[in-house]
């Protein structure tokens, strides 16, 4: 290839200026938009987060503000009041000890009108408050003037901050006797929100911090506060006499500090939640400089590496277009050939896939014929299992009419003697002997009804009883111990009722051919729940079935009667396995067991 002329030489030191300055303002503007989501995304996450936070101690205050309210009625702290002796004195400290061991209070305890602590929940220990004069606390003063107060302090003897609920007590005349105060410690709430990782600080109207993650927040100011407000504020605590001097707002003229100057706020998300009815606010800082960090640096990559792909695509085709009359030719016999490979591909796709869908036909109409042939099996199955049963059955239907007859005939007499009473017992004899045949016949009819239904939830009792109904009269003909184990009617599995009923039917057939000639011939059906199945057994004692046609007892055309097809077994491992289960020839050390296992259903 020749060099390139002065004019192409411009061109691409244009194209490279051009792409250059792209890249510095797409890498300038994604770092400022992944900076810009990213800290959004910790904004909208740690105000979710100030609210759980917020639920959690407004959870807490709603749990404690409701214990001095309930305890300003309480008869006996007002008996103590009014009455002060020291029996009532110490059932009263008992009773404050368990109420503040059941509601998790630090201290609960009952001020008299001086300001007196008269009893205390910590009545038991050194530093009990119980003869300490409390009047200097802004609590006693504000519940005795309005009724209530809450207030959050240093405690004088424990040092520990927490919130004092105060209530004041009223005696039967309306004069106000004293108040009861409860004393909340957040320190399991703040280790709570520790947890999270996140530092949390809670504030009051002031600004100033009561909660706090990070301990040596406590007590300093979330914003400035004038010195008006740190004059109000040195005083509150102070008053009294109150040793709190080492609280920041006391510490001189330079006043308090803000917590946010500890932290770079590129570093952080700040959240804030109010609980506007106690004048605290709770505010979150998720940090999120490594996030934005991260962040930025992918998406600047991203951008460079997109550009730079821009820019060398825009460079491949700038220098196709240059060289495009040099290879327009070739570019139209390429493309000329690459449509005739096109069409070639697209009618040999074609052609496949008009194979593929015939053959797909034909596989659903070998599967719809091959559904078919099963069903028309199942049923001649349950045809000629009706036929074998059909003597027996036909038997245990003529027993009943002749007793029909019978009681028939002797309606008659009665009814020419005018016995009633005896003509009754007669009637009711005939509608019993034709529910009798009702239900053989029923069974009958349902039994050999074809067929074929979603597995639902079939109750097993009901299964066993519709095959022994049909069974029943050739056991009995041929003298046959049936051995059925007690059956809860709960148990149920997902199968087609007729459809189960034939498979057992099958089993107990086969077990009756089984038993010819046998001493004692005795057939056992057994239900076993384990977990999520359900495994019903039918077993004989007969000879059991030769080793011969054990491992092939299950394909067509294999079996050891004289007389018999090879298919009934076949057919009834079909039916089971389209339920989800299987049908299985259980190891015996005589006669033979079969088990069904089915899933259970609810």
């Amino acid at each position: 290839m020749s060099p390139p002329d002065s004019k192409s030489t411009a061109l691409w030191r244009w194209f490279a200026a051009v792409w250059i300055a792209v890249t510095a303002l797409a890498v300038l503007a994604s770092g400022e938009w992944a900076r810009r989501d990213t800290r959004d995304a910790a904004v909208s996450q740690a105000s979710i987060a100030a609210t759980l936070h917020t639920s959690l101690l407004r959870s807490e205050l709603e749990r404690h503000r409701s214990l001095p309210t309930v305890l300003s009625r309480d008869a006996d702290l007002i008996a103590v009041l009014e009455r002060p002796s020291e029996g009532a004195t110490d059932r009263l400290n008992i009773k404050l000890e368990g109420l503040a061991t059941e509601t998790s209070a630090a201290a609960i305890y009952l001020l008299d009108d001086r300001g007196i602590a008269v009893a205390a929940s910590n009545w038991r220990e050194q530093t009990s408050f119980v003869g300490s004069d409390y009047r200097f606390r802004p609590y006693f003063n504000e519940a005795l003037r309005d009724g209530e107060a809450s207030f959050f302090a240093l405690g004088t003897v424990s040092g520990r901050p927490g919130l004092y609920l105060a209530q004041r007590l009223r005696g039967a005349q309306g004069q106000s006797l004293g108040v009861i105060v409860a004393k909340v410690e957040f320190d399991d709430l703040e280790s709570e929100w520790r947890g999270s990782g996140k530092p949390t600080y809670v504030t009051d109207h002031n600004g100033v911090v009561l909660l706090t993650t990070v301990p040596q927040w406590r007590f300093r100011a979330a914003t400035p506060l004038d010195s008006s407000q740190r004059r109000r504020l040195s005083q509150t605590q102070t008053s009294g006499g109150a040793t709190l001097a080492d609280l920041p707002f006391t510490a001189g003229a330079s006043g308090l500090v803000r917590i946010e100057s500890d932290l770079d706020p590129d570093l952080y998300a700040k959240a804030s939640e109010a609980l506007s009815d106690i004048g605290w606010t709770v505010t979150l800082l998720s940090p999120v400089g490594a996030q934005t960090t991260r962040a930025m640096f992918t998406a600047r990559t991203l951008a460079f590496l997109s550009v730079a792909l821009l820019a060398g695509l825009s460079g491949i085709l700038l220098r196709r277009r240059q060289r495009v009359q040099l290879r327009e030719v070739e570019a139209k016999r390429a493309r000329i050939e690459l449509e005739q490979q096109i069409f070639s591909r697209t009618t040999e796709l074609r052609d496949a896939n008009s194979l593929l869908n015939r053959e797909i036909n034909e596989r659903q109409r070998l599967e719809k014929s091959r559904q078919q042939l099963q069903d028309e099996l199942i049923q001649a199955n349950k045809l000629a299992t009706l036929g074998q049963i059909a003597a027996g059955v036909a038997h245990e239907v003529n027993q009943p009419l002749a007793a029909i007859r019978m009681h028939a005939d002797s309606a008659g007499l009665y009814l020419e003697r005018s016995d009633n009473e005896a003509l009754g017992r007669s009637l009711t004899t005939i509608s019993d002997l034709t529910v009798r045949i009702g239900t053989i016949t029923d069974e009958l009819r349902a039994f050999s009804r074809k067929t074929r239904s979603e597995a639902v939830a079939v109750e097993v009792t009901k299964a066993l009883d519709g095959a022994l109904l049909l069974a029943g009269p050739r056991l009995r003909e041929r003298q046959i111990l049936l051995v059925r184990t007690p059956l809860s009617p709960e148990i149920a599995v997902r199968a087609e009722r007729y459809r189960l009923e034939q498979v057992l039917l099958n089993l107990i057939q086969n077990a009756v051919e089984a038993l010819k000639g046998v001493a004692d011939p005795q057939v056992t059906v057994a239900v076993e729940v384990a977990d999520d199945r359900v495994i019903v057994r039918v077993s004989d004692n007969g000879p059991g079935v030769s080793a011969e046609i054990q491992d092939r007892l299950f394909t067509p055309f294999t079996t050891d009667k004289p007389d018999g097809m090879g298919l009934g077994l076949v057919i009834s491992r079909d039916i089971v396995v389209g339920f989800g289960g299987d049908l299985l020839l259980e190891a015996t050390t005589s006669g033979a067991t079969f088990s069904i296992v089915l899933p259970r259903a609810a």
